[in-house]
This record gives structure tokens, C-alpha cells and sequence, in this order.
């Protein structure tokens, strides 16, 4: 017999005070309650209930194993309850790992969102633009900006990491506005390091009416940080192509300008990702479609 059963089968023989309440109540018969209490004393080499015809009692045993039984039982019972609440609220630490810039940008401000709405979740995010095994490094979800060719994630998109190329006032009022991207090999370009590790120029691929330029970039200033890059196109050290969603606000508020507004600049996809092969636990669904709803590909994404 299930010692558990049998346990739970014992207490309640206790509290109701004979084994034909229990039975009612558990609805087995009174034949069955007496043979999980049985079980136990024979397990136990001893008496628990003392057993007449009209009245049943615990003995000294019986009642320290009763009280022993009933915190068992009471924290089986809690155990449960963790565990069907985990599969249907989200709980506990994710770890996350995402490209330096987005995760900095946007991504860091979207967890504090996240967090608010559940506060029993953890997440430990990790930004690194380098590339990441999950199963190695430990990664529950991941997000990768560039083309995905690994069968052992399942991924979802997200909208394409756009960028545009933007200045300072004071840089274009001293150098000029290009027109064209040609005109960019005039002008001091501002690169993002990591993009260009071996050169002292970078690519930069613009779009107009489904023709495609490139422009070798060439500038004083390469950083492997986009906050820092950031900081040199506010202070006019030259033109820089960036993130819309870091450009934007900046455009907005006038202190940048948007060059070459009539190209489109780089898109590359981006994707949430997650192990494939076993099924993604509340936590993992519930950060996935939470990402997907903030930053998945929408109608008319504004550019």
C-alpha cells in the first residue's frame, strides 16, 4: 500500500473518530480503512489506534505519529500547490542573453516592465554581441540580431533591427548634408567597432527604389560601445548609423538630424529564441510572448 494514502487514511480516522466516518469521507469502505491503518502499525511494529466496539483512541505512539503525519501530509499538500501554481504562473529565474545595444536600449527598460507585472520572476539578463550556445552557456531564451541557421532553437521574429544614419546640427552645418550615400566619403563616418574588426572602414548599405549602395565608411572615431558612439555623434564628431529606436528620440528632441532620409539603412532580422526538443516552461512562454508583443514585426512599423 502507499504509505502516503495509508497516512492520510490514519489522520483522518483520527479526526472524524471512527473508521466509518473515514470511510464515508474518503469514500472507500470501512474494510479498506482498517487495512491502511494495519499496514501502518505493522510498518511500525506498534499500535496507533486502540480499536473497541463502540470508540477508537490514539495511543501515546499513535499520537506523536499523528501530529508527524499531519505536518507531512500538510507539506505534500503545499508541494503540490507550488508546483500546479509554477505551471500556470510564471516563477522563479531566467536567464536571458541579448545583443549589447538592444538589450541596453530597449530590452533592459522592457524587463522592468515585465517584473512588474510578475513579481515572482527573476531575470538575470546577460548582453553580449558574441555568439551563444544555450545549452553550453545555460541560456534559457536568447535573442540574436542576423540570420539563424541553428535547428536546435525554436525561433520567433521579432521586427527587423533597423538603422539610419544621423548627425549633429553643428557637424552638418560645418560639413555640409550628403545627398546621396556616395557623398559619405566625404564626411567623417562614425563606426561601430565590432561591425568593422579588422578595418579602418566599414560597410554601410543603403536602399532606395529597390537599389541597393554601398559606402565604405571612413571616420576618426570607431567604438565598441553604442553608448559611446552615441555620445561622439551628439558632440558632432561625425555621422553615425545607429538603431532607429536609439536615433529616434534623439532626432525628435533636436539633437541629431536624420541623414539621407529618403534610403532605407540596414535591416538585419532578429529573433527570440529558446531550446528546441522539450517543452518551454510557464516562465520561458510567458517571457517569449511578452518580447514577442513588445517588439514583434508589426503592419506598419514607423521607420
Amino acid at each position: 500500500m502507499d504509505r502516503f494514502t495509508s497516512m492520510a487514511v490514519f489522520v483522518r480516522a483520527a479526526d472524524l473518530g471512527s473508521f466509518a466516518a473515514a470511510a464515508e469521507a474518503m469514500h472507500m469502505s470501512p474494510q479498506m480503512v482498517a487495512k491502511h491503518v494495519v499496514h501502518l502499525e505493522d510498518r511500525l511494529g506498534t499500535t496507533l489506534l486502540h480499536r473497541t466496539t463502540r470508540r477508537q483512541s490514539l495511543t501515546d505512539v499513535g499520537r506523536a505519529y499523528y501530529e508527524r503525519c499531519r505536518l507531512i501530509l500538510t507539506e505534500a499538500e503545499a508541494a503540490d500547490d507550488l508546483a500546479h501554481a509554477m505551471k500556470t504562473q510564471p516563477k522563479g529565474v531566467l536567464r536571458v542573453n541579448a545583443p549589447v545595444t538592444f538589450g541596453a536600449f530597449q530590452l533592459a527598460p522592457f524587463v522592468s516592465r515585465y517584473l512588474q507585472r510578475f513579481p515572482d520572476m527573476q531575470v538575470d539578463l546577460t548582453l553580449n554581441d558574441r555568439f551563444i550556445d544555450p545549452l553550453e552557456d545555460g541560456f534559457e531564451v536568447i535573442i540574436r540580431i542576423g540570420a539563424i541557421e541553428d535547428s536546435a532553437l525554436i525561433a520567433h521574429p521579432l521586427a527587423p533591427y533597423r538603422l539610419i544614419a544621423a548627425a549633429a546640427p553643428a557637424y552638418l552645418a560645418a560639413r555640409g548634408t550628403p545627398a546621396t550615400p556616395a557623398d559619405l566619403a566625404q564626411h567623417d563616418c562614425l563606426a561601430y567597432a565590432s561591425w568593422s574588426p579588422s578595418s579602418a572602414s566599414c560597410r554601410w548599405v543603403f536602399t532606395k527604389d529597390d537599389r541597393s549602395e554601398e559606402v565604405r565608411a571612413k571616420g576618426r572615431v570607431r567604438v565598441n560601445d553604442w553608448k559611446a558612439l552615441l555620445q561622439a555623434a551628439l558632440d558632432g564628431f561625425g555621422i553615425t548609423l545607429g538603431p532607429v529606436s536609439v536615433l529616434l528620440p534623439e532626432i525628435a528632441a533636436g539633437r541629431l538630424v536624420r541623414v539621407l532620409p529618403d534610403y532605407e539603412g540596414p535591416a538585419r532580422p532578429m529573433h527570440i529564441l529558446y531550446p528546441a526538443g522539450r517543452r518551454p516552461t510557464v516562465k520561458v512562454k510567458s517571457f517569449v510572448e511578452a518580447v514577442l508583443g513588445e517588439f514583434g514585426e508589426r503592419p506598419a512599423e514607423a521607420t
